[in-house]
Protein backbone atom coordinates (compact mmCIF):
# COMPACT_ATOMS: atom_id res chain seq x y z
CA UNK A 1 0.00 0.00 0.00
CA UNK A 2 1.17 3.08 -0.78
CA UNK A 3 1.72 6.33 1.80
CA UNK A 4 1.40 9.82 1.12
CA UNK A 5 2.90 12.42 3.36
CA UNK A 6 5.68 13.01 5.44
CA UNK A 7 6.48 9.51 7.53
CA UNK A 8 8.61 9.87 11.01
CA UNK A 9 8.68 7.39 14.20
CA UNK A 10 7.08 8.71 17.02
CA UNK A 11 9.13 7.39 20.51
CA UNK A 12 7.98 4.08 20.64
CA UNK A 13 8.87 3.67 17.30
CA UNK A 14 5.27 3.41 15.34
CA UNK A 15 5.40 5.10 12.31
CA UNK A 16 3.26 8.68 11.82
CA UNK A 17 1.75 9.53 8.28
CA UNK A 18 1.04 13.55 9.07
CA UNK A 19 -0.73 14.14 5.50
CA UNK A 20 -2.99 10.74 5.85
CA UNK A 21 -6.93 11.42 5.65
CA UNK A 22 -7.21 10.96 9.41
CA UNK A 23 -4.91 14.22 9.86
CA UNK A 24 -6.87 15.95 7.26
CA UNK A 25 -10.47 14.67 9.08
CA UNK A 26 -9.58 16.15 12.05
CA UNK A 27 -8.01 19.15 10.85
CA UNK A 28 -11.29 19.94 9.21
CA UNK A 29 -13.29 19.23 11.89
CA UNK A 30 -11.01 21.24 14.14
CA UNK A 31 -11.63 24.00 11.74
CA UNK A 32 -14.87 23.32 11.30
CA UNK A 33 -15.74 23.66 15.14
CA UNK A 34 -13.14 27.09 15.65
CA UNK A 35 -15.43 28.58 12.72
CA UNK A 36 -18.71 27.74 14.28
CA UNK A 37 -17.51 28.50 17.95
CA UNK A 38 -16.56 32.15 16.42
CA UNK A 39 -19.82 32.60 14.32
CA UNK A 40 -21.83 31.80 17.56
CA UNK A 41 -19.36 34.54 19.64
CA UNK A 42 -20.02 37.23 16.83
CA UNK A 43 -23.76 36.82 16.81
CA UNK A 44 -24.06 36.46 19.89
CA UNK A 45 -22.43 40.01 20.31
CA UNK A 46 -24.06 41.49 17.15
CA UNK A 47 -27.67 41.17 19.53
CA UNK A 48 -25.80 43.02 22.20
CA UNK A 49 -26.96 46.94 21.97
CA UNK A 50 -25.92 50.57 24.28
CA UNK A 51 -28.57 52.09 26.01
CA UNK A 52 -28.28 54.51 28.46
CA UNK A 53 -31.07 54.75 31.30
CA UNK A 54 -31.81 54.67 35.12
CA UNK A 55 -31.82 51.42 37.65
CA UNK A 56 -35.08 51.61 39.60
CA UNK A 57 -37.59 48.65 40.67
CA UNK A 58 -40.44 46.83 39.59
CA UNK A 59 -43.08 48.93 42.02
CA UNK A 60 -42.09 51.92 40.45
CA UNK A 61 -40.66 51.69 37.14
CA UNK A 62 -40.68 55.14 35.71
CA UNK A 63 -41.81 57.43 38.52
CA UNK A 64 -37.80 58.22 40.24
CA UNK A 65 -35.71 58.67 36.86
CA UNK A 66 -32.90 60.08 39.15
CA UNK A 67 -35.10 61.00 42.37
CA UNK A 68 -35.65 58.40 44.29
CA UNK A 69 -32.15 56.03 45.03
CA UNK A 70 -33.09 55.74 48.65
CA UNK A 71 -36.71 54.45 47.38
CA UNK A 72 -35.00 52.09 45.28
CA UNK A 73 -32.84 50.67 47.47
CA UNK A 74 -36.01 50.20 50.13
CA UNK A 75 -38.29 48.96 47.35
CA UNK A 76 -35.81 46.08 46.35
CA UNK A 77 -34.62 45.26 49.87
CA UNK A 78 -38.37 44.75 50.26
CA UNK A 79 -38.51 42.30 47.57
CA UNK A 80 -39.32 44.23 44.33
CA UNK A 81 -36.95 42.80 41.28
CA UNK A 82 -34.65 45.99 39.56
CA UNK A 83 -35.77 47.35 35.95
CA UNK A 84 -34.04 49.47 34.18
CA UNK A 85 -35.91 52.33 32.55
CA UNK A 86 -34.75 53.56 28.77
CA UNK A 87 -34.62 57.01 28.25
CA UNK A 88 -38.32 56.50 26.58
CA UNK A 89 -39.81 55.20 29.78
CA UNK A 90 -40.08 52.12 29.02
CA UNK A 91 -39.42 49.64 31.99
CA UNK A 92 -37.33 46.39 31.28
CA UNK A 93 -36.96 43.66 33.40
CA UNK A 94 -33.37 42.68 34.06
CA UNK A 95 -32.50 38.69 34.14
CA UNK A 96 -29.31 39.59 35.94
CA UNK A 97 -30.13 41.40 38.54
CA UNK A 98 -27.51 41.16 40.21
CA UNK A 99 -25.69 42.53 37.84
CA UNK A 100 -27.08 46.01 38.32
CA UNK A 101 -26.39 45.83 42.76
CA UNK A 102 -24.25 48.18 42.72
CA UNK A 103 -26.04 51.19 41.03
CA UNK A 104 -29.66 51.17 42.84
CA UNK A 105 -31.13 53.94 41.55
CA UNK A 106 -28.49 55.29 39.40
CA UNK A 107 -28.38 57.07 35.95
CA UNK A 108 -26.22 54.00 34.03
CA UNK A 109 -25.39 53.27 30.37
CA UNK A 110 -25.47 49.38 29.67
CA UNK A 111 -24.52 47.19 27.45
CA UNK A 112 -27.10 44.24 26.87
CA UNK A 113 -28.80 42.10 24.73
CA UNK A 114 -32.53 42.40 24.58
CA UNK A 115 -35.49 40.48 24.46
CA UNK A 116 -38.33 42.93 23.14
CA UNK A 117 -41.42 39.78 22.74
CA UNK A 118 -40.68 39.55 26.54
CA UNK A 119 -39.25 43.01 27.31
CA UNK A 120 -36.94 42.34 28.82
CA UNK A 121 -32.92 42.40 28.72
CA UNK A 122 -29.17 40.50 29.94
CA UNK A 123 -26.81 43.43 31.34
CA UNK A 124 -23.67 42.30 30.01
CA UNK A 125 -21.61 45.78 31.22
CA UNK A 126 -22.85 48.71 33.14
CA UNK A 127 -21.24 51.74 34.11
CA UNK A 128 -22.12 55.39 35.51
CA UNK A 129 -23.64 57.47 32.72
CA UNK A 130 -21.65 60.58 31.59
Amino acid sequence: MWEIGLAVHDRNGSKVIFNSPEVYMKRSFSLLATVFAMGVLLAQAADSSRATGWISDSMCGAKHMGTGAECVKKCIDGGMKPVFVDAGKHVWSIDNPDAVKDFYGAHVTVKATEDSAQKSMHIDLIEAAK
